[in-house]
């Protein structure tokens, strides 16, 4: 193997790197080549016959970064391997290098982004798939790492659900601003083609699908590709958050879920089960999120535009996309194979000895007539009866709180019974990704 790279063959779907090949690269500026020739004929600025001169070159890259050795520049190359092949005199006429390469860059990531908001949905689709099936699977909530009120795995799940469809929708908006063409010229003036520089831009991003920049310079302006990288590195954070939470409940003394694969664990210690594709996807957000800088560090240059710019995209680009595929992969394999054991669901929830659901009993007290901070006094002093071994219960009948407590208050004091509106939130996390992804 002669990769250096793992995104050429470790990491990423084969059908994102097919995007993100160089074949389809150079592809893709023939293709706004064609377009830009083809509208000019038919605005009487190309002679006639150029467009069907040019419908059928193609170039590819060895030809392209061959002549690019000689004379230093991939466009031009490109260009003049065109004229030299069709001998049509106005290729690239009144454009710069740049109308080419933001123009296939938008064609590129529009490709991308479909392939990523697919996978996004299929996520989704799952998520809502657990959320339903476990909207009534008791499990203890935690807050600071430390067991809290009671909640349900759906319910759990529903949160996921929530912040996914909300990357989607942010995916969905960042689309439209950086998913545009640009066929403005030197300075973005459009001045070769005199008063028929608006036209010549509609027509031909008309013809690629696309809507046109309103205004720019030498480049379309970076800041819709520093919000990309930005969007890309928040999903991320939030598949490394999800990541997280199966990591730290698959651990033993835990054991709530895992990871169910059949596979080696570990090299040394057979029993291992460890969670390796959740750490991954943790590991890949780390290299994503340290894309942003670089994505916003390319929104400042010079006048009308510099190339710090470019070198740094031919890389941030593909490997952002690279990275999110891989990562999405992998946490939809998680969730198809996600182990879940709801008996140390019910131990766990039972480690208290029912004493999570002090803020029942408080409420309890204060409609009772107490004040809250003697109610919260009193169950803070219960609760040291935990280390003599006493459940909460056992605990309420030998104090004081009894006296304002009935038998049938202790009876409906239950996990069960303090879930609030967990039913209904789950509901509605389901029914807004639902709305979400008819739309997007």
């Amino acid at each position: 193997m002669d990769y250096v790279c793992p995104l050429d063959w470790r990491y990423g779907s084969e059908e994102m790197r097919r995007i993100f090949k160089v074949e389809n690269i150079v592809r893709k500026y023939v293709e706004v080549e064609k377009a830009l020739v083809c509208t000019l004929e038919e605005l009487g600025i190309a002679e006639k016959g150029s467009c069907e001169k040019i419908k059928n070159v193609e170039v590819s890259p060895e030809e392209m970064y061959e002549m690019e050795k000689k004379i230093g520049h991939d466009i031009a190359s490109l260009v003049f391997i065109i004229e030299e092949k069709t001998s049509c005199r106005f290729v690239h006429y009144g454009a710069t290098s740049y109308d080419i390469v933001d123009t296939t860059w938008a064609l590129i990531i529009r490709e991308a982004l479909d392939l990523v908001k697919k996978k996004l949905k299929d996520l989704i689709n799952i998520l809502i798939d657990l959320a339903q099936e476990h909207r009534y699977t008791i499990m203890i909530g935690r807050t600071h790492g430390q067991h809290a009120l009671p909640i349900t795995l759906g319910f759990k799940f529903a949160n996921y659900i929530y912040e996914f469809t909300r990357s989607l929708e942010r995916l969905k908006d960042v689309e439209d601003r950086v998913v545009r063409g640009k066929m403005s010229g030197a300075v973005g003036t459009m001045a070769a083609w005199g008063n028929k520089g608006v036209e010549v831009e509609r027509r031909t991003l008309e013809k690629l699908g696309l809507k046109p920049h309103i205004i720019s310079t030498q480049v379309a302006p970076r800041d819709g590709f520093a919000e990309l990288i930005c969007t890309l590195a928040i999903l991320a954070s939030q598949l490394d958050r999800l990541a997280l939470e199966i990591r730290e409940l698959s651990r033993p003394e835990i054991g709530e879920l895992y990871e169910s694969f059949k596979r080696v664990g570990s090299s040394a210690m057979p029993h291992k089960l460890n969670p390796v594709t959740s750490e991954k996807v943790s590991g890949l957000a780390k290299m994503l999120r340290g894309l942003v800088i670089p994505a916003l560090e390319n929104i400042p240059l010079w006048h009308e535009r510099d190339l710090t710019n470019s070198s740094c995209e031919r890389i941030l680009i593909p490997h952002a996309f690279l990275i999110i595929d891989e990562m999405l992969d992998s946490m939809i394999k998680v969730l198809k194979n996600l182990g879940i054991n709801t008996q140390n669901m019910k131990k766990n929830l039972e480690l208290l000895k029912g004493y999570t659901l002090t803020e029942a009993v408080m409420n309890i007290l204060i409609k009772r007539g107490l004040s809250r901070s003697e109610a919260h006094r009193l169950l803070r002093e219960l609760t040291m009866r935990y280390s003599e071994g006493k459940s909460l219960w056992e605990a309420i009948k030998e104090s004081e709180i009894s006296k304002y407590l009935t038998d049938e208050d202790l009876k409906n004091i239950k996990y069960e019974n303090y879930l609030g509106e967990v039913d209904k939130l789950v509901d509605r996390a389901i029914q807004y990704a639902k709305d979400v992804i008819s739309r997007v």
